[in-house]
Parts: C-alpha cells; structure tokens; sequence
C-alpha cells in the first residue's frame, strides 16, 4: 500500500512539474519550507509505523499544519526582514534525521536478521 501510495504521489509530481515548470522567486522560499516540513511529516509517519503507534488523524494533520506554521513563519520573517525560516528548516531537518534514524536502524535489523536465518539454514 505504501509502495503504491509513493509511486501516485511521484507520478502526480512528475505530471505537476510539466504543468507548472516554474516557481515564481517569490513563492520559492514557502514551497521549500512546506516540502521539508511535509517530508518531515511523512518520515515521521513512517517512523512511527515502524514503531507501531501510526495514526491516520495525526499524520494528516501534522502534514497540514507543519506545513501551514512553517509557511507563516517564513512570510513573518519577511515581514520583519528576518530569515525565521532558517529556524523551521533546522528543526524540521533535525527531526527527519532522526525519523530516518530509526527507519535505518529498523530495517538494519530486519537484513541481518534475515541473513543469520539464512546462514544458519
């Protein structure tokens, strides 16, 4: 199911980016903020699957509203001519590293134990 949800979701932005090539300069620093606090939703998600405490409530509102918070704090940073942003982006990265941590750790575990049943077959 994930799988096939990834490949929906590439195929739609692959068929976004021929309808809308460009980014205005102006709107390039939400659409960068809004991507990194979607993936951090998603491999949170996906974290938590892993964890076995996923739930469909939290996630879809997670993405939205990260999304939404992040993209206000870009545009009050430039309201004030700071770059808040940068803020948003240190958080949400930090985070995705870690979520992705645990992803790699989980899926380490799950190839080595596969190999020691296989050698010891």
């Amino acid at each position: 199911m994930m799988i096939l949800t990834i490949i929906i979701g590439s195929l739609l932005g692959v068929l976004l980016g021929f309808l809308i090539p460009t980014i205005p300069y102006t709107a390039s620093k939400y659409l960068a903020i809004a991507i990194v606090a979607a993936l951090d939703s998603v491999f949170g998600g996906i974290a938590s699957h892993i964890k076995k405490n996923f739930d469909l409530k939290v996630f879809v509102s997670g993405f939205f509203v990260n999304a939404l918070i992040a993209m206000l704090l870009t545009y009050l940073g430039q309201k004030l001519n700071v770059d808040i942003y940068l803020a948003a982006i240190i958080v949400f990265v930090g985070r995705m590293f870690n979520n992705l941590g645990i992803i790699r750790r989980y899926y380490l575990s799950k190839i080595s134990q596969k190999i020691s049943k296989n050698s010891k077959k």
